[in-house]
């Protein structure tokens, strides 16, 4: 079963389209939204394209995007010149992270379309069982929106 929200997110070090280490603790005291697909191949870039056209939208809610599939580096970074993604995709290529956060099963040989998204204190703050692509990304930002209004909420009070 997905990874719950409310919970710790498991730690994880993958290596980027380039090969560089990418971990959990680079991420700390942003929102870190980690979208799984099942594989970098044009006909799946839906969702990393909305990602793409909407990337002010996560920065300026203090969001960083991150993509992860069983797919090497090489893949990876192919993927990523091709759509210009401007962020960073992992290679999950053993699957190991991919099953911590409950994602995939243990003998699955891709991820399914779920996300992630972990907030600045390193919990989970919102777990996607069910992603559209097509939507995903404004679903987040709304997400992203109301997870702050509940944060100035509890500051002022109210």
């Amino acid at each position: 079963a997905l990874i719950a929200a409310g919970v710790d997110a498991p730690d994880f070090s993958l290596p980027n389209q380039d090969g560089a280490a990418v971990k959990k603790d680079d991420f700390a005291g942003r929102y870190v939204l980690l979208w799984w697909y099942p594989k970098a191949e044009p006909r799946l870039n839906i969702e990393g394209n909305g990602f793409r056209d909407r990337i002010q939208d996560f920065e300026d809610r203090n969001a960083s995007i991150v993509g992860v599939s069983y797919d090497s580096p090489a893949d990876n970074g192919a993927f990523r010149d091709k759509f210009s993604f401007p962020y960073d995709l992992l290679s999950d290529e053993d699957g190991a992270m991919s099953i911590a956060y409950g994602v995939s099963e243990t003998d699955s040989p891709r991820s399914p379309r779920k996300s992630v998204l972990i907030g600045p204190d390193g919990k989970i703050a919102v777990a996607y069982d069910a992603v559209t692509p097509a939507d995903h990304p404004a679903q987040v930002i709304a997400d992203l929106d109301g997870l702050k209004s509940a944060a100035e909420n509890r500051i002022s009070g109210a």
